[in-house]
């Protein structure tokens, strides 16, 4: 490809020169008015019919093959050019016969190129049928005409790239048919009210266009996903997802465009994978920026809600849990993405312990049931994802201390979020039945009696686990608990609850007590005897 534009590329700039010379011309005499708008296009009918005549009748003599490629390209050109001032220019024919005249013209230049292997000829008719309209900006809004130019330059273009293996072809088309786009909207500056105005329309059937067209490339050439293919399908959802935002601007959520862009992505990278059946740099990139703008939609959804915080902890708890499956399925490298879900699961953990004091409590039908509404299941689902950590066997896939470090770190976190749990569905029962006018106190003896149960269940995951170190933290939770209602929840009234607030925080001790007395014994045996 590079040594075939290197020979003939003095050829393709004096025809651009030529072709450029041709547009000046008709767009002067269209200014001084010297001739008749017929006149011009019967004049562009002619030289573009009488080049490509010449330029046929010029390949059949010896050494005139380039020559007649030039003549024939030229001719094209020309045509090109008419049917660009006649249609899109100032609209003097109607768009269908703009694209019945461009199907006959590319039609009969593909059909020449496929017979005698001229590539140098549909470099020329390419590159003058993207110059025309760049050249001859039109006075009205014709805009469906030059669509329907460009979808016949593409699809054919495209195809003969595709089954001669010209792969110098798709680029052209792909970096004019986008400049074209943009210096038309710049030149109309159109209406984009409504997310389903023409500009959105249009980019939209170029994103397609080509995201299918390098697909269908790739399997066409040997199932060859990589290298031009992806690089264009890649430039080609970064283009479109800026004309998306900077078109829908005010008009839609841009989280609505960056999911489309990201499920298409993911679909691509799926079909490539199911295509060549292993790993490849096309089903990456695909898939990861696919990934990463579906997550970035999805964190946008419910943007300005009160709930937000609350989403956005099932959104990324969803993310971790499918990495970690992932990670349990991969039997190679299965530390990635699990390594990557006990991340994320560590963020979202800060992040809702910052943010759910001031976050709605997700009542089911305005009524709020404790433990049983969206703000307690969002605990419940990153303790057990914490509790799957600490408890799973290929957890980072290490070992020995290390690997019980790890185990005890996590199921610390879970411990931590079963606290907050406790705290926020009580704090939220109290301020959703609005208890009475005792409500602090209630509150503080309500508090006091569930971070008891709270420090039992520590102890029993440490005698589980023989694990001394949540009988440490067990104990520590159990003695500010025991110093918190011996102390602060004394003061006040409601001395009957006190009561039994101390006794109910006495027979927890107790049970403690029997806990250790009966599984710390056992623990230290199983130990002894390792």
């Amino acid at each position: 490809m590079i040594d075939h534009l290197r020979k003939h590329w003095t050829s393709l700039l004096g025809v651009a020169l030529v072709l450029t010379a041709f547009i000046t011309l008709f767009r002067y005499t269209v200014d001084r008015g010297w001739i008749t708008d017929p006149m011009k296009i019967g004049v562009g009918l002619l030289a573009g019919i009488g080049f490509a005549l010449a330029g046929a009748r010029l390949a059949t003599k010896p050494r005139g093959a380039i020559a007649g490629e030039i003549g024939i390209g030229l001719g094209a050109c020309i045509l090109y050019a008419t049917f660009a001032f006649a249609g899109i220019a100032y609209a003097l024919w109607a768009p269908m016969t703009v694209l019945l005249g461009m199907i006959a013209v590319t039609a009969l230049a593909v059909a020449y190129a496929w017979r005698f292997n001229s590539r140098l000829l549909m470099h020329i008719a390419l590159a003058g049928g993207l110059l025309s309209p760049m050249l001859m900006l039109p006075e009205t809004d014709q805009v469906f005409a030059l669509f329907l130019y460009l979808l016949v330059l593409n699809a054919a273009f495209f195809s003969i790239s595709i089954a001669k293996g010209w792969s110098e072809l798709r680029p052209v088309a792909f970096a004019g048919t986008w400049a074209l786009y943009a210096i038309y909207f710049f030149w109309f500056d159109p209406s984009l009210d409504g997310w389903q105005n023409m500009p959105i329309r249009y980019a939209l059937a170029a994103f397609l266009f080509y995201h299918l067209g390098c697909l269908i490339a790739s399997v066409r050439l040997g199932r060859c996903f990589d290298g031009l293919n992806m690089y264009l399908s890649l430039a080609n959802g970064i283009l479109f997802g800026v004309w998306a935002l900077i078109i829908l601007k005010g008009e839609l959520d841009s989280g609505y465009t960056l999911i489309f862009i990201g499920l298409l992505f993911l679909s691509a990278a799926a079909f490539v994978l199911r295509q060549s059946g292993r790993t490849l740099a096309y089903a990456l990139s695909h898939g990861l920026i696919g990934a990463l703008l579906t997550l970035i939609a999805l964190n946008q959804l419910g943007s300005g809600l009160e709930v937000k915080p609350l989403l956005n902890v099932y959104l990324w708890a969803g993310v971790a849990i499918v990495l970690a499956a992932v990670g349990r399925m991969r039997k190679r490298k299965h530390w990635l993405p699990e390594m990557l879900s006990m991340t994320i699961w560590f963020i979202v953990d800060v992040y809702w312990f910052s943010t759910t004091w001031e976050t709605p409590r997700g009542d089911w039908f305005d009524v709020y049931v404790p433990f049983l509404n969206w703000g307690a299941i969002s605990w419940m689902l990153l303790a057990a994802l914490g509790f799957y950590f600490a408890t799973s066997r290929q957890a980072v896939g290490l070992d020995g201390s290390d690997r019980k470090l790890v185990s005890n770190a996590f199921a610390l976190g879970a411990h931590l979020v079963i606290g907050g749990l406790l705290t926020v569905q009580i704090s939220g029962l109290f301020e959703a039945y609005d208890w009475g006018s005792g409500e602090t106190t209630l509150l503080r003896l309500a508090l006091s009696l569930a971070w008891g149960a709270y420090a039992l269940l520590l102890f029993l995951w440490g005698a589980y686990r023989r694990e001394p170190l949540f009988r440490w933290f067990g104990s520590a939770v159990l003695v500010v608990v025991a110093l918190k209602a011996m102390i602060l929840d004394l003061q006040g009234e409601e001395t009957l609850l006190k009561v039994v607030v101390l006794l109910g925080l006495g027979g927890i001790s107790f049970l403690i007590t029997w806990v250790n007395g009966r599984w710390a014994p056992q623990a230290e045996k199983a130990v002894n005897g390792r």
